[in-house]
């Protein structure tokens, strides 16, 4: 009978230790999300309210974009809830229509509600074909306001890109426990 109690336990705390351990690669996004978020906010202090405020905030430190005619894009980041990681996403996007080169970028969305925070959780969040980020510039944030409880800022680390757009983009969310 113990033999049995101790073999339960250590099988519950190797399930306890696999369910909240981060793989390498997580840890590897959650140290880049740091540093993206040090990027944002260096380029405009105004970010500073969002992320103190938001009731949480995917941060894909590493999306990249190409195309040429059809294109694409697709990044890992970490979502924030109350300041707090609680786990990972990921962001799909192809589309066709006049475009051409390619870019690397730093994207963030605000959740301005738990409610609005919720359906990115649930895994089939998207944005609209039209939605587009705001281009990160010192003093932008200060004059951008949530719609429909989401803010999302783009701020473009190398590459050039004919399209801003973020309409189209698919997201999954894989929480940590």
């Amino acid at each position: 009978m113990k033999n049995l109690k101790q073999f339960t336990f250590i099988v519950c705390m190797l399930m306890a230790f696999s369910t909240f351990a981060q793989t390498d690669k997580d840890k590897k996004i959650m140290s880049d999300a740091d540093d993206a978020k040090a990027a944002l906010i260096k380029k405009d202090p105004g970010l500073t309210k969002y992320f103190e405020n938001a009731a949480g905030y995917a941060l894909f430190p590493n999306v990249g974009k190409g195309g040429f005619i059809v294109g694409g894009a697709a990044g890992n980041g970490v979502v924030y809830e109350n300041g707090v990681a609680v786990g990972m996403a990921d962001l799909k996007k192809l589309d066709i229509g006049l475009q051409a080169g390619g870019q690397a970028i730093i994207q963030v969305i605000f959740f301005e509600t738990d409610v609005d925070l919720a359906r990115f959780k649930e895994g089939n969040f998207k944005f609209s074909a039209e939605a587009t980020a705001v281009a990160v510039e010192k003093g932008v944030a200060v004059n951008t306001n949530y719609n429909e409880g989401i803010a999302t800022f783009a701020l473009p680390k190398a590459g050039l890109m004919a399209s801003a757009s973020v309409g189209g983009q698919k997201f999954s969310y894989n929480a940590f426990y």
